[in-house]
């Protein structure tokens, strides 16, 4: 990437904090401005519109968001201002200034009832208030005028920050046993990668705000192959064994899969979430990880980083 000034949201964040790291370490030139959650508050669209007219960004990198899928549910507006409002100011700002803007939505926008993976083009029908909200962001975006790359991605996790994989770990290291869903299928997808492929794609003249013009659009973005919950949960637990990790589970056949009915608390989830990427494959001629491959290396960085104390990983 050329000189350009970026202002970067959610920097706290999973795939926000990845791309703070990436963008740093990258050649001078590149300017970021990432405020502080103290410093921005995602929930207020005046704050949205005053940071980017103060900043005056070439590009705008948008992966903040309001993913609390349960508490969505009773906090519908606050979940609409963060997933929805907020990304259509910043569409509108970024249209105003001839900036670009990359935003993250979420597999949620389906219903799941396809056999298949999902294609960018297919009718979308959002079961809770998340999957609803991230929907009307991406409406307003494309109805913005900005150029954009609305990017939908799955199962998100990484080192730090609350996940699936850190739940895996704790369950194998704190029970014998224990049921997990085994009907809903997905790509669970690193957050690593997430922001190692956006800055592969941004690669270009004007720092990537011209690709992001001849390439405005909505993609896939997530690791390749699928699994159940219970296949990512056993994946985790054979590498904790493996890696000599103490664990209080008995053995694999000890996470029992149950279907999503055994948990019949709402909001509804979709049972397939299984996205298909080609389209970002083919317009960027890259070739994303498996989701296995993806899962085991963060968790190996996990064990590596972590020390293991009365049983349990935790900081160093």
């Amino acid at each position: 990437m050329k000189s350009m000034r970026i202002l970067l949201t959610g920097a706290s964040g999973q795939v926000g904090g990845e791309f703070l790291r990436r963008l740093r370490a990258m050649p001078s030139g590149i300017e970021v401005i990432a405020p502080t959650r103290a410093q921005l508050d995602v929930a207020q669209p005046l704050a949205l519109r005053e940071a980017v007219r103060a900043a005056k960004p070439d590009l705008i990198i948008h992966p903040a968001a309001y993913t609390a899928v349960v508490k969505a549910e009773s906090e519908p507006d606050l979940a609409r201002r963060i997933n929805a409002e907020g990304p259509a100011v910043l569409a509108e700002e970024a249209a105003r200034l001839g900036a670009a803007l990359l935003h993250f939505s979420t597999d949620y926008v389906f219903d799941g009832r396809h056999e298949g993976a999902y294609t960018e083009d297919m009718p979308t029908h959002p079961l809770n208030v998340y999957g609803a909200t991230k929907r009307e962001g991406e409406l307003a975006i494309a109805a913005s005028g900005a150029a954009h790359w609305i990017l939908r991605t799955s199962w998100v996790y990484n080192l730090a920050g609350n996940n699936f994989m850190k739940t895996a770990i704790r369950l194998a290291q704190q029970k014998e046993s224990y049921t997990i869903v085994g009907d809903q299928f997905g790509a669970p997808t690193w957050a690593s990668t997430i922001a190692a492929v956006c800055c592969r794609m941004l690669a270009g003249a004007n720092g990537g705000r011209e690709k992001v013009q001849a390439t405005s659009g909505l993609y896939h973005l997530t690791a390749a192959g699928a699994t159940s919950w219970h296949g990512y949960a056993s994946l985790i637990a054979r590498e904790l064994m493996a890696q000599g990790v103490a664990v209080k589970l008995k053995g694999l056949e000890h996470i029992t899969p149950v279907p999503s009915s055994s948990y019949p608390t709402p909001p509804e989830r979709p049972l397939n979430s299984r996205l298909d990427c080609g389209k970002l494959e083919r317009t960027f001629g890259l070739a994303l990880p498996q989701w296995d491959d993806d899962a085991l290396a963060c968790l190996r960085q996990i064990i590596r980083h972590y020390r293991l104390d009365q049983g349990q990983l935790l900081p160093d």
